[in-house]
């Protein structure tokens, strides 16, 4: 397998695979390293590989003609490949992916990044390595190639160690060598008991273990099946833990100003069922407030009558369940009173994040969620026909929308809150 890398430090591949196993592939011809010099295929004297942005701007800004003539030239590319942050992330998945290609190009951008006109003349796809900021595109290169490179065969020793790795169906269990006992610390009795099966079986269930308290995401259920039951209820619990994450958040379901279907400005009317279900959500999600939002005192008091009889009425003691997700369920005549109980709160004012059906947004729910995770969140949830655009003009962020499936467009507002807390808790 070809490994081309258009960069403008060719350099930096002579030693980087000079060592270790992948030396040996290079040695036997398994794979070839090819760094090619961007500054070859520059036709101004001092070999310009960058400039500076239209538009102005902090940062230069590689140019397009090196990078496209220096992919062209290759008579045997393969698969070209920007290192870009926008790029899909890279996986053990798009490893193996990738390992199927005669022959892998990489783009590596610095500074600025690479002009836009790159992505459509040159490549082929674009793929990010982590969301962290490299200061060139060669050591993402590098941690690909080390990647693919080792699932080619004749590359590794044991081929068969690649299907105990992590990442093949979860992380894999824990390792142990020479001396049987450390600074106090032993080694798990059946591993030197010389039992093959039970060794099989304790490798499996701390691989399961391992997997669902650390790596929830990458935690596939149908291998529960090979636990025993003890170890089922424990997997069970752990995966549910690890796979939630608490975040400085708080609701506001707004009925003023609203929009109705003739696009005039109106009070919406509160429901029962909207005020049992996203009080629920909110619970669930561990939402420091839910705010009702409404100016109508006739309305509010509607409010206040449900939700007192669930708090403090014959309701607390018959359902305690709905008089804890009433708890934080707090009724407010505007918008700008919710926002200053947040701030009392928190100590400090929140960022505001309307959501919208309508609107195409500018962050999304996982975004979103780490930024919770350190401060403070407003979440603004409408209803009738939509915000007035007061509502969108006064929030910093717009919420990416929901898509279905098809051109259906009507979630409700409890389904909706549900699903956007959901997606901003999930650890990761």
């Amino acid at each position: 397998m070809i490994f081309n890398v258009c960069t403008i430090f060719p350099g930096i591949f002579k030693h980087l695979f000079s060592k270790g196993v992948l030396s040996k592939a290079l040695e036997k011809g398994v794979i070839s390293l090819n760094p090619v010099d961007l500054r070859e295929f520059c036709e101004d004297k001092h070999e310009k590989t960058d400039d500076y942005q239209y538009g102005g701007g902090v940062g230069l800004v590689m140019k397009p003609e090196p990078i496209h003539r220096c992919v062209s030239s290759l008579a045997e590319r393969g698969r070209v490949i920007l290192l870009d942050p926008v790029g899909e992330r890279f996986t053990q998945r798009a490893a193996e992916r990738l390992s199927g290609y005669p022959a892998l190009t990489f783009i590596c951008g610095r500074y600025e990044g690479v002009d836009e006109r790159v992505r459509e003349l040159a490549a082929d796809e674009a793929i990010s390595v982590g969301d962290f900021i490299l200061t060139g595109g060669e050591f993402a290169a590098a941690m690909i190639i080390d990647a693919v490179a080792r699932l080619l065969p004749g590359v590794l020793g044991d081929s068969e160690s690649l299907s105990e790795e992590s990442f093949c169906g979860g992380l894999e269990y824990p390792h142990y060598t020479r001396p049987s006992e450390y600074m106090g610390l032993g080694v798990p009795e059946v591993l030197l008991g010389g039992n093959a099966a039970e060794i099989a079986r304790w490798r499996e269930n701390e691989s399961l273990k391992r997997t669902a308290a650390y790596r929830a995401d990458l935690f596939p259920a149908e291998l529960v099946k090979k636990a025993d039951e003890n170890l089922k209820s424990a997997l069970y619990n752990a995966t549910r833990a690890a796979k939630g994450r608490k975040l400085k958040v708080a609701l506001a379901l707004m009925h003023y100003p609203m929009r109705d279907k003739q696009g005039d400005t109106v009070c919406s009317s509160i429901t029962n069922m909207d005020l049992h279900d996203i009080s629920r959500t909110a619970a669930t999600f561990g939402a420091e407030r839910f705010f009702v939002v409404t100016p109508i005192a006739s309305q509010a008091a509607i409010a206040e009558r449900v939700v007192s009889h669930w708090l403090k009425g014959w309701g607390s003691t018959y359902n305690s369940n709905r008089s804890e997700a009433f708890a934080k369920t707090e009724i407010c005549a505007s918008l700008g009173e919710a926002i200053a109980c947040a701030e009392e709160i928190w100590g400090e004012k929140p960022f505001i994040a309307a959501t919208s059906a309508k609107e195409t947004g500018n962050i999304s729910c996982r975004v979103l969620g780490n930024l919770a995770e350190k401060k403070p969140v407003l979440l603004l949830f409408g209803t009738g026909w939509g915000f007035h655009p007061s509502v969108l003009e006064l929030a910093d962020f717009i919420l990416e929308p929901i898509c279905g499936v098809g051109d259906f467009n009507h979630l409700s507002v409890r389904s909706a809150a549900a699903l956007i807390l959901e997606r901003m808790t999930r650890a990761g």
